[in-house]
């Protein structure tokens, strides 16, 4: 957290240097920048997320073996959704 708010400043601290007339960055590169906030946050979440699914998974066919070929199309599917997300952050970031 810490790091987002001194990166917040760095990039605040140009703009407020500048001339009246001027900007400090064109708006699109604040928009990439953005972005790749964005998705930097996508995918560290979407990664949290595997890993507590995969753990979870692992859980369960320890405990109950049997069930273990229905626990493992559920986590293969859910792990399909969560890297689905991180793709559409991507194309959003890419197309923006």
């Amino acid at each position: 957290m810490l790091f987002v708010a001194a990166l917040f400043f760095l990039v605040a601290c140009p703009i407020f240097a500048q001339t009246p007339g001027a900007t400090g960055m064109a708006p699109g590169e604040i928009k990439f920048l953005g972005g790749m906030l964005g998705l930097g946050l996508v995918g560290g979440l979407c990664g949290l997320g595997q890993g507590k699914a995969v753990a979870g998974a692992a859980e369960a066919m320890a405990r109950n073996p049997a069930a273990s070929a229905g626990i493992r199309f559920a986590l293969i599917l859910g792990l399909v959704f969560i890297e689905t997300l991180t793709i559409y952050a991507l194309a959003i970031v890419l197309k923006g």
